[in-house]
């Protein structure tokens, strides 16, 4: 059986470029947020907050909500606005090399996605239902079109790879 040749022209990887589409949502919404946060700044988060602890009822003093609107500063709103644009500025590398057919970017898009199946696997176990059934599914379904990318490019640079010669025998 003769395997086909690796085309490295990227038009010719659907898949690809579908998940780039993704990435470079994600990406983009990321940034954005990153954005919103650093220019609402740590006053208006705080009147949310403190406008949810008041709206369901929860204790001001104690609890997850009390712990988040005390820890809302300056500072904490710039590490996570930090934190954000760098997980998008990922994703939309991660967006232009799939959409360019880049080999690491599948090698990226793989380990990334490969390493939120156990979350997910977890989180479908924890509560199933047909949200988090799609979310698994489509997990494995990104980290298959990636690997198999990647196990092509690895067979077509294995065909590639000359023979070594062999030593004259005295």
């Amino acid at each position: 059986m003769t395997q086909a040749r690796y085309n490295p022209d990227p038009h010719a990887h659907p898949g690809l470029h579908a998940i780039a589409i993704v990435e470079a949502a994600k990406g983009a919404l990321a940034v954005l947020a990153a954005s919103g946060l650093e220019l609402l700044g740590p006053a208006p988060l705080q009147q949310f907050v403190q406008l949810l602890i008041t709206r369901l009822q929860l204790d001001p003093d104690h609890g997850a909500m009390a712990w988040l609107a005390n820890a809302i500063n300056p500072g904490a709103v710039h590490m996570a606005a930090a934190a954000v644009f760098f997980y998008g500025a990922l994703h939309l590398l991660e967006a232009w090399g799939l959409w360019r057919a880049k080999s690491w970017a599948s090698w990226l898009g793989c380990v990334t996605a490969a390493a939120y199946l156990p979350f997910d696997a977890y989180a479908l176990f924890a509560h199933p239902g047909w949200i988090a059934l799609a979310v698994v599914a489509i997990n494995v379904i990104v980290v298959w079109v990636l690997a198999r990318d990647l196990l092509k490019r690895h067979r077509a640079a294995a065909r590639q790879v000359p023979a070594p010669a062999k030593a004259p025998v005295p």
